[in-house]
């Protein structure tokens, strides 16, 4: 029996306002789907890229060559956003190279994060970001894991006016976060907000979600496989038979498919270091999508692996 968190072991869905189901949502058969942006109307990609750990490397050619491999593939199956931080080691530096070596700069969406205390030093650390992604205006700068978020949101209102940045936003990564999170939303307005979600880490569901989509705030979501651990639970299992009606192909698929059928996610971003799992990866964004029951259904045969 795979252990969930007391909300999700009790099996519990919340109602999601202004959320309609149906058994067959379905997303572009080929294209890759996109979900818009509330504070612009711009679209992108519902399954995007994260960066950490596994972009932390490329001091030389062979440990570049994947990662080649990796943005090439993104770009040629219509995917844009790249997530990435000062905190994540080399992978800004690697995303901004490969990508200047590639030439695909005009086909991504580059996120970055701000990771520091004091103005000066937030506005120095942003800079760099801008240095290693080289890139002259960045798609969004979130102000990561809530670190002197104030400081930082008033840099940012002030770069988007300037037209530095085209969207700021918040980050976290734990649950305990949800309240300072809901808090921010109400009294400063991004355009992002961006939290852990998952099958098996679903208190988002309760507040959080329902409330950025009230709100009008595009939601990113960072651990949708709990750091790989979700795969751990399922090793030598099968994908229930039922699957293929949602078109998932393999459990990368299903857990992603899991997360991008709820009508408040704009965009999930898990990381990897290999192109055949960003492939598997990308596949969610196409096909059918789960209703409300399939969810649940989801859910509960997980739970119960």
């Amino acid at each position: 029996m795979i252990q969930l968190s007391a909300f999700s072991a009790m099996g519990l869905l919340s109602k999601f306002a202004g959320a309609e189901y149906s058994s067959s949502n379905i997303i572009s058969s080929g294209e890759m789907e996109k979900r818009i942006i509330p504070s612009t109307g711009e679209k992108i990609p519902v399954t995007g890229l994260g960066t950490w750990r596994t972009f932390d490397r490329g001091r030389f050619e062979a440990e570049r060559a994947p990662l080649k491999d990796v943005l090439r593939m993104l770009v040629s199956k219509g995917a844009t956003v790249i997530d990435s931080s000062p905190m994540y080691g080399a992978s800004e530096g690697m995303v901004g190279d490969i990508s200047s070596s590639l030439n695909i700069r005009s086909s991504t969406f580059l996120a970055t994060k701000v990771w520091t205390n004091g103005k000066e030093d937030g506005i120095e650390q942003m800079n760099e970001s801008f240095r290693r992604m080289k890139t002259n205006v960045m798609d969004l700068m979130q102000v990561h894991n809530l670190v002197d978020v104030h400081t930082h949101i008033k840099t940012l209102r002030e770069w988007k006016e300037k037209g530095r940045i085209r969207y700021f936003g918040i980050t976290h990564y734990v649950s305990s976060a949800y309240p300072e999170l809901m808090q921010l939303i109400t009294s400063e307005k991004p355009d992002f907000v961006q939290f852990n979600y998952n099958i098996a880490d679903r208190e988002a569901e309760n507040r959080l979600l329902p409330f950025a989509k009230d709100k009008g705030i595009a939601v990113i979501i960072n651990r949708p496989f709990r750091e790989g651990a979700l795969f751990n639970g399922i090793e030598g299992k099968k994908l229930p038979a039922w699957a293929n009606e949602y078109d998932i192909k393999n459990w990368a698929q299903f857990f992603l498919k899991f997360i991008l059928s709820h009508p408040a996610v704009t965009c999930t971003i898990p990381a990897t270091s290999k192109a055949w799992h960003l492939e598997e990866n990308l596949g969610a964004a196409t096909g059918r999508l789960p209703g409300e029951k399939d969810r649940k259904k989801m859910a509960d045969y997980f739970l119960n692996l």
